[in-house]
């Protein structure tokens, strides 16, 4: 009941309270998940897992804004990337291009619902192609980085220590992700 109080307040610009709140919380999530890892050369986390479950949990728009934020507070320094790590130095540094990524998968995800609205089929399949994008421009990127500080490699070996190792895993949390949204987006709808 609070909920359906405060989704009617509005602040200057026509944003809703609840906006705010779900978007505070979306980001507080994706940073959770981000600092459960295992360090590799691309430390496997839970932030696809929260990208994903923000992004079905809360719509597109909130999603969106609420992956910027956590790309924005991580580049100025709050410690919200993997191993508590923060500052333009990561995303400048050889896995910066995944976490840029994420904003690709939110643009890919809020085209597509927009264009063919929020169904099951919709959103799996453009979480899917966004995560495609992801790999490919944190592949180019790490590449990029890598080949200019420590000399050059195979697009083969970067694929194998950057991409391969994650696909199952991400498509598993993608499925997580989708089953848990489901429930949590009954909740608060």
């Amino acid at each position: 009941m609070i909920f359906h109080r405060t989704s009617s307040i509005k602040e200057e610009g026509g944003v809703r309270v609840v906006d705010i709140v779900y978007t505070s919380l979306a980001v507080a999530l994706i940073a959770i998940c981000s600092w459960i890892n295992i360090p590799t050369a691309v430390p496997f986390t839970l932030q696809t897992f929260a990208v994903f479950a923000v992004l079905m949990m809360i719509g597109c728009n909130r999603g969106l804004a609420a992956v910027t934020v956590y790309v924005l507070m991580g580049a100025i320094g709050i410690p919200v990337f993997a191993g508590f790590s923060g500052g333009m130095g990561i995303i400048l540094g050889s896995t910066g291009g995944y976490i840029l990524g994420f904003l690709f998968i939110g643009l890919i995800y809020m085209a597509a619902t927009k264009l063919f609205g929020v169904r099951p089929a919709v959103e799996i399949v453009s979480l899917i192609i966004g995560l495609a994008v992801c790999y490919a421009f944190g592949t180019a990127w790490f590449m990029y980085v890598y080949i200019r500080n420590t000399g050059p490699v195979g697009i083969m070996t970067v694929l194998s220590w950057c991409v391969f190792p994650f696909i199952i895993p991400d498509i598993a949390k993608l499925a997580l992700a989708f089953v848990i949204s489901r429930r949590v987006r009954k909740v608060i709808s």
